[in-house]
């Protein structure tokens, strides 16, 4: 593929987590996450997209998220659990999408906020109908997700490249 390949990121934060005794990287998902993340792999079934990758945290609950989406898509994109996902910066963010093959048009993150929150909105500089307007007044909330283009090499990506083509969350269905 070459340097000027349209390619998609879809970002999508983690369902609604449980706050049992445990780590907060070993927090599982709470019965109204067990509902949104089927719901959430319903939404991506129906963006069309046919996903490369999906880069997945290791925390428990962004698993169990994609574990319980990836249930609902036509396709089972090669998945690889990235510990640095977890609690990442969104300079470490996009340094991890960085490293991504050019191979790769389609990517999914599975992840946290703010980092999904910060990617997406430091990504688009632009945005398609009121997607950005959406995406500033609900802040993010688990189970969302935003799917953001751009044009060339995975290394070239960096702030203000993107455009925003879809925001949704579990409210909005």
């Amino acid at each position: 593929m070459s340097a000027d390949t349209p390619r998609r990121i879809v970002l999508l934060r983690h369902a609604k987590a449980d706050w049992p005794e445990v780590s907060d990287h070993d927090r599982p998902l709470a019965e109204r996450g067990r509902h949104e993340a089927p719901a959430v792999g319903l939404k991506l079934a129906e963006t069309g997209i046919t996903f490369d990758l999906a880069l997945c945290s290791t925390a428990v609950r962004t698993r169990e998220t994609w574990k319980l989406a990836v249930q609902e898509l036509p396709h089972r994109p090669k998945t690889l659990y990235e510990e640095r996902l977890y609690d990442a910066s969104l300079g470490e963010l996009i340094a991890l999408l960085n490293e991504t093959s050019d191979d790769v048009s389609d990517l999914l993150v599975v992840g946290h906020n703010p980092g999904m929150h910060a990617l997406a909105d430091a990504l688009s500089g632009r945005a398609e109908g009121d997607t950005a307007k959406r995406m500033h007044r609900t802040g993010f909330p688990t189970a969302a997700l935003a799917v953001v283009s751009f044009t060339g090499s995975w290394k070239s990506l960096e702030h203000g490249v993107g455009t925003l083509l879809d925001y949704w969350t579990p409210t909005e269905h």
